[in-house]
């Protein structure tokens, strides 16, 4: 589909096709065609794999060796900028800024921030003298919203979050006084406020320092919030362009209409994983007041620590085929409290019991037997799978640790995970490189279900995936849960995912349970102001009943260290009052199956302090 025409575009790609140097090889982008405007955010989707990196990439003049232009044109302030025989003109990093989707990796871990983006815009700006580049970073810095930027200038990026990080990287993008800013997927690793805050940031500061932007990801719910047009690529072409909430509301093409009937609905649908009362059953997990510490060295003391308080006096029941979700920021305690589910830490305080067994009183022998009927589904598929080991023998592995079938039989129940789960038996003695995302995945469900297992913990095991192999994925745990009698523990920071598949939900906040609640109540009727901030920060293409000009949390969480008294959540709540800072809130029941943890809950509306089971109500899963 054609681009309408742009008077004066600040950027203008016309029939760009870019491949492999090996011209016998298919391209990856295909007679591209698109104009950015001055000041304009053009929105760029894509599905893993459709070319929107390699796009980023080719703007910015930062393709790899193994890939060429093979033809088209880029036009940039009214002038070619390839060559007659291929190449780009354009200098990378200085009129056109590129911002990556992986910021940890970006800076040397090794050199403190602030001195490597003074590093940065003295090789491109080399007139500028050391105090101006210096003081010119520190007001970008201060732009950006990074808190005491006099003194996180002289951090290493290994104190900097994931959020702070990507400010840097804006920082970085910045500094050089580019005309167009490239952000490639910069959201994605990000939780759900920090992404909004992210957009919210680039909108601003896109207006106020005159840039225009190219926003490239596989969310077109994050494309609403900040895209002023969208360009949908389909295999490496244009398959629609259009202003944002027309082409969301009225797609003029079947591959992009199928995309957005593919983006989950949260508040529009009125459908929840549907349980039914069970109350004979036991907890096949129970958490009882857990508390997990961790000691660090105060900085320029020997023998002098501070107290990380990961997770404080956590207390949920599991119930059998239930479907619980924990969501939270990070650095909320999240992946501490999967390490406490697995038995991979002990909590210092309080237990955890596995089929009514604490793990504390388990023998190794015992806890290792135990750790066959749970297993843990890790996020990065790719860290996560040993590269040099064939499909077959990583998913052998569980079985030959807990002595499960020889030979023939051992290959015969490996192949039955593999068909469960949707892989191909012919890639048994294959290594896993050529494997997509989607597939990885589905070889650590594979080696999980080997096991026999029954419960199945997913740490953001799909977070890294697109919509629409994400939608295959659940649909994969929807059948083996029916099939397989699975009880699942869904640790996310995708609200939305959670909204579909979750029948009851906790919300953590700087290590301590908030809010607890079924599906439908937790979404139609939060109760914590920390809850519905969370809620207003969901990417959706629907209208959101939590207003994040009122709700959205701006900055990072306090530190886990050294808590101040009262309500954690006070210094960010909105409707703090004088009580929250000097008295902590009890997690109180509220309803049946509900409870919640603030003051402006009067004792009225909270008749009972918070079972120590916190069951559902309903606890199977249809």
């Amino acid at each position: 589909m054609s681009d309408p025409v742009i008077k004066d575009p600040i950027l203008s790609v016309r029939n760009l096709t870019v491949g492999p140097d090996d011209s016998n090889s298919p391209p990856i982008l295909s007679d591209l065609s698109f104009d950015l405007a001055s000041h304009e955010i053009l929105g760029i989707f894509a599905e893993t794999g459709g070319g929107k990196s390699v796009l980023a990439r080719a703007l910015a003049n930062w393709l790899p060796p193994t890939l060429a232009f093979r033809g088209g044109d880029i036009t940039f302030k009214g002038r070619s900028t390839l060559t007659g025989d291929g190449h780009s003109m354009l200098k990378p990093g200085r009129e056109i800024a590129y911002i990556g989707s992986r910021p940890q990796s970006s800076l040397d871990p090794t050199i403190p921030v602030g001195p490597q983006l003074v590093e940065k815009l003295h090789a491109v700006r080399p007139e500028m003298s050391a105090g101006d580049a210096r003081q010119k970073i520190l007001k970008l810095l201060t732009e950006v919203r990074i808190p005491s930027p006099e003194e996180r200038f002289d951090e290493y990026p290994t104190k900097y979050s994931g959020g702070m990080m990507q400010r840097a990287m804006i920082v970085d993008a910045l500094c050089t006084d580019p005309a167009v800013i490239i952000a490639d997927n910069v959201t994605q690793p990000l939780d759900v406020t920090i992404a909004l805050q992210i957009v919210r940031l680039l909108q601003q500061l896109a207006r106020q320092h005159g840039v225009s932007v190219l926003f490239l990801s596989s969310s077109l719910s994050t494309l609403n919030q900040v895209a002023d047009r969208v360009l949908v690529l389909q295999g490496g072409k244009v398959a629609e362009i259009g202003e944002t909430q027309s082409l969301i509301s009225t797609p003029k093409t079947a591959y992009t209409r199928s995309i957005i009937e593919q983006i989950p609905r949260i508040w529009m649908s009125t459908a929840a994983p549907v349980v039914s009362t069970r109350s004979s059953d036991e907890p096949i997990m129970s958490v009882r007041d857990a508390k997990r510490t961790y000691y660090v060295r105060r900085p320029g003391h020997l023998n002098s620590y501070n107290s990380v308080q990961a997770v404080r006096s956590v207390t949920f029941d599991v119930m059998p085929r239930d479907n619980i979700g924990i969501v939270g920021e990070s650095g909320c305690g999240k992946s501490t409290l999967t390490r406490l589910l697995t038995a991979l830490e002990k909590p210092e305080q309080g237990e955890i019991l596995f089929n009514n067994r604490p793990f504390n009183d388990m023998t190794q022998r015992e806890l290792t037997a135990a750790r066959q009927r749970f297993q843990l589904l890790l996020q990065d598929p790719y860290n996560s799978l040993p590269p040099r080991m064939t499909v077959g023998r990583m998913i052998e592995e569980g079985m030959r640790i807990h002595g499960i079938g020889k030979g023939a039989a051992m290959r015969k129940r490996v192949e039955q995970a593999m068909n469960d789960v949707g892989l191909p038996t012919s890639i048994y003695n294959h290594l896993p490189n050529s494997l997509s995302t989607g597939d990885r995945q589905r070889i650590s469900v594979a080696r999980a279900l080997v096991l026999e297992p029954q419960l199945l913990i997913l740490d953001e095991t799909v977070s890294a995936l697109d919509q629409s192999e994400q939608n295959k994925l659940l649909a994969l745990f929807s059948r083996l849960q029916t099939e397989k009698n699975l009880t699942y523990i869904f640790i996310s920071h995708d609200l939305a995912m959670v909204r579909r598949v979750c029948s009851r939900i906790a919300v953590m906040y700087l290590g301590e349970l908030v809010e607890i609640a079924d599906n439908r109540n937790l979404f139609y009727s939060a109760r914590h102001p920390y809850t519905k901030a969370l809620l207003s920060a969901v990417p959706t293409v629907e209208d959101n009943p939590y207003d994040s000009a009122k709700l959205l949390l701006e900055g990072e969480p306090p530190s886990p260290i050294n808590i101040a008294p009262g309500c954690s959540f006070a210094s960010r709540c909105p409707f703090a009052m004088p009580v929250c800072r000097e008295k902590a809130p009890a997690l109180t029941a509220v309803a049946p199956g509900s409870a919640v943890a603030c003051h402006l809950y009067d004792a009225n509306e909270m008749p009972q302090p918070a079972s120590t089971e916190m069951r559902p109500q309903n606890a199977e899963l249809h």
